[in-house]
């Protein structure tokens, strides 16, 4: 049976899934890199399929937008779909100097300016953190790919259209780059017992102005899912 927000059975997910933001970027993961991809999930238009990559069963599921909308879905395939590994695929935004279009960064940490830790009930507050072992295989696994991923803190904002106009503050102190997912990913895996990475490509520049057009957004940061893939074989194989 599944959740009010999922149609698949358990079973129906690998142990590892990739998360991008966008159902479209799924369904593109799923046909262009999964072997015998199945459309597992189809709730609201998200799309989660289930296939393999190299011989190794691996899902791949939009989680939407916001930390809201992942904390749904991640909370779900932690909790009631035996999912072990979670990998946020997606798109950042530069804050700084350091980075340039399409680079590929591996989000250690995550600052956020969410309440979303509220909910645990702790006195003090919380700093998200990826899995080091998800995080070492990904830079290992990139490595051999050719890339130089560029590995540090990320942002993780409620907000988009930011009135306060402080963003870039935050790569003042070593921050590399804003997105809207990773810090509730992080919190529900360390809740769960779970492994999170967010691996996100930047596809805009708040230092320079720079962005890519939408479509290549979609479809363009094939390094990225390669990355991950890579990840999910080697810590199939592993387990």
């Amino acid at each position: 049976m599944g959740t009010p927000h999922n149609e698949a059975v358990k079973g129906d997910f690998a142990k590892t899934v990739l998360m991008p933001g966008d159902p479209l970027r799924a369904k593109f993961i799923a046909e262009t890199f999964l072997e015998n991809a199945r459309l597992v999930n189809n709730v609201r238009g998200v799309q989660g399929y289930t296939g393999t990559y190299r011989g190794t069963p691996v899902s791949v599921m939009a989680s939407g937008m916001g930390m809201p909308s992942i904390g749904i879905y991640s909370h779900e395939l932690f909790h009631f779909y035996d999912v072990d590994n979670i990998i946020r695929v997606g798109s950042a935004g530069a804050i700084s100097p350091r980075l340039k279009l399409r680079d590929v960064v591996m989000g250690q940490g995550s600052c956020t300016d969410s309440r979303y830790a509220h909910q645990f009930g702790l006195s003090g507050q919380f700093a998200p953190i990826a899995d080091f072992e998800l995080l070492e295989t990904a830079v290992e696994a990139a490595r051999r790919l050719g890339a130089a991923p560029v590995v540090g803190n990320l942002l993780s904002s409620d907000v988009f259209y930011n009135k306060a106009g402080d963003t870039l503050k935050w790569g003042e102190m070593g921050v590399l780059a804003i997105e809207m997912e990773s810090a509730a990913l992080y919190m529900n895996a360390a809740e769960a017992g779970k492994r999170a990475l967010a691996i996100c490509t930047i596809s805009d520049s708040l230092v320079t102005g720079e962005a890519l057009p939408p479509a290549d957004r979609q479809t363009s940061f094939t390094q990225m899912m390669e990355i991950a893939l890579e990840t999910a074989v080697e810590m199939a194989r592993r387990s």
